[in-house]
């Protein structure tokens, strides 16, 4: 099996002192190499390409050869003796305590169906396989948007997590957005009264403009693991926001993480739960025995070594060896059409500036080129990306990336953008949360009385069409991507519930309240995290505007 990354950072050797080994090995080599020269009389004499045919051993210049296939069984025997290690053996008499927290974007741009049917639902379907490999083992499940809450916190039951995990749509959550770095202090909660290392397993398509450096600063001071799987497709397709993978693994890398992607089969959660149970073993108990990893070296120093007893055995080498290079040889050049020319071509090119310049130099480069949609692929920071889409004419695109950081900048081009769209009543209420955060914002105001005009506009010629035709429109759903002109054309009202709160002791009090309640989760429980969630954010909205308490 081969190691994870994560786990190499543990690479030592069980058995160093073998290694002294190397110093006769290549003091014989260079020996070798020396007489060999020496015996090369006729070099400055003869014309190399007529000498290669006049010496009997012509295969010594060749890479298949016996001296070289010497070397590496001798390398492959060296590490066999000194014994490789990175991982220890599991106590048998040690409960596995380690906790999993399952981090789930829920925002707009995971309902984005590139991955069939949607990211958002083939994320569910990967973590309740990740779930299923782990009986009986704790998790807990975070949900983030705009905001971040906890959905359950640690708990062994899988049935009511996939429960709810199942009724986490983007609707559930109050805000919209893209912050999983507000979801850190939750972590902090739910993990108060472990005492194990635990691993957070983050499943998503993007990050906010912050993300990065808030987890960097938490996984600096937090023995935690982090494992980022992004959920989607690359392929530049119009309309969708692509799986933003760069971002994705620079996360990881910046906490020491890992990153996995996406499989058709479990391979994907197979390696997640490894990377698990390895972070558990090594950081539980470091008095446990390490595992001899190098015996597997055996078998192909033993393929190596059979070469010996045939005549004639690089001829055998090669013809081993044809299958895997006809498995990978390039198409020949009457096979290849344009389109995969220039794909490799640009594939090389890409390569080639990666080295010089990031992607935000090489976005901003596009952009003044006058190449928006390439720029907004090379762009890393949200903001930016939102800023190309929104000048490629992609305006609900750019309002999906202004809604990730959370600025009045952002709120204010998000809130255009959806007016570029014809989104005027999600405009205007961006429009609203800016006014209210910043009355004074450059440009708001004017832009709000605009919006609303053309909203009143269309309401009148919204009724005056049914009023001339003698029928009412019918209601339609909407998906959360979908723009919408103004109320009277497609109605999208909110409504805030008059919730009684009640406390527990009075629901497990009155049978009949018990059992409404009871009957109201199981049945539809996207309902009641929707109210959770909105009564989570109301309190912390609260808390942060009340005065401190005087301690005199």
């Amino acid at each position: 099996m081969l190691p994870d990354l994560n786990a190499l950072q543990y690479f030592h050797f069980l058995r160093p002192e073998w290694g002294l080994l190397l110093i006769p090995w290549l003091a014989m080599v260079w020996i070798q190499n020396r007489r060999r020269a020496d015996r090369d009389m006729f070099g400055g004499i003869i014309a190399p390409h007529l000498l290669q045919h006049l010496r009997l051993q012509r295969f010594d210049k060749r890479w298949f050869n016996p001296r070289n296939f010497s070397l590496v069984f001798m390398l492959l025997a060296l590490l066999v003796l000194m014994g490789p290690s990175w991982r220890q053996q599991p106590s048998p008499l040690s409960q596995d305590e380690a906790a999993l927290v399952i981090l789930l974007d829920a925002s707009n741009s995971m309902q984005q169906t590139d991955v069939q049917p949607s990211r958002l639902q083939r994320a569910k379907q990967k973590i309740s396989d990740l779930l299923a490999l782990r009986p009986d083992k704790q998790a807990a499940l975070v949900a983030y948007s705009g905001t971040a809450h906890t959905v359950l916190s640690l708990t062994a039951d899988q049935e009511i997590l996939n429960q709810y995990l199942a009724a986490i749509t983007p609707a559930t959550m109050p805000r919209n957005g893209k912050f999983p770095e507000y979801s850190l202090p939750l972590v902090d909660e739910i993990l108060r009264e472990s005492q194990a290392p635990a691993t957070v397993v983050m499943f998503a398509d993007g990050l906010g403009a912050d993300s990065e450096q808030a987890f960097e600063a938490y996984f600096a001071t937090h023995p935690h693991q982090l494992v980022v799987v992004g959920v989607g497709s690359e392929a530049e397709t119009p309309g969708i926001a692509p799986l933003e993978t760069a971002t994705l693994q620079a996360l990881a890398a910046a906490v020491k993480g890992g990153y996995v992607s996406l499989t058709v089969d479990d391979a994907d959660v197979r390696k997640i739960n490894r990377r698990v149970n390895s972070h558990y073993v090594v950081v539980e108990d470091s008095a446990l025995p390490w595992l001899d990893s190098g015996y597997p070296l055996v078998f192909p120093a033993m393929l190596l070594f059979l070469m010996w007893f045939r005549k004639g055995w690089t001829l055998t080498w090669a013809c081993v060896l044809l299958p895997i290079v006809l498995s990978t040889a390039p198409l020949p050049a009457v096979a290849q059409d344009e389109t995969a020319e220039s794909t490799s071509q640009s594939g090389i090119g890409r390569w080639f500036v990666d080295l010089w310049l990031t992607g935000d130099q090489q976005g901003r480069l596009l952009m003044q080129m006058g190449d928006y949609p390439a720029a907004a692929t090379r762009f890393t920071d949200p903001m930016w990306k939102g800023m190309a889409y929104y000048y490629g004419e992609e305006f609900m695109l750019a309002a999906e990336y202004f809604s990730r950081s959370d600025s009045d900048d952002a709120l204010f081009n998000e809130a255009n953008a959806r007016a570029q769209a014809r989104d005027y009543v999600r405009a205007v209420n961006r429009y609203d949360s800016l006014l209210a955060r910043r009355p004074d914002y450059p440009g708001a105001a004017a832009n709000r009385a605009r919006v609303q005009a053309i909203i009143e506009e269309i309401n009148r010629l919204s009724e005056s069409q049914q009023q001339e035709a003698g029928v009412s429109s019918e209601d339609k759903e909407l998906g959360s991507d979908d723009a919408v002109p103004a109320q009277g054309a497609d109605e999208m009202v909110w409504q805030e519930a008059q919730i009684k709160q009640l406390t527990a002791e009075q629901i497990l009090q009155d049978p009949a309240t018990s059992e409404m309640w009871l009957r109201g989760v199981q049945q539809d429980p996207s309902n009641f995290l929707a109210i959770k969630f909105a009564m989570q954010l109301q309190g912390r909205e609260a808390a942060a505007q009340a005065p401190p308490e005087n301690t005199q």
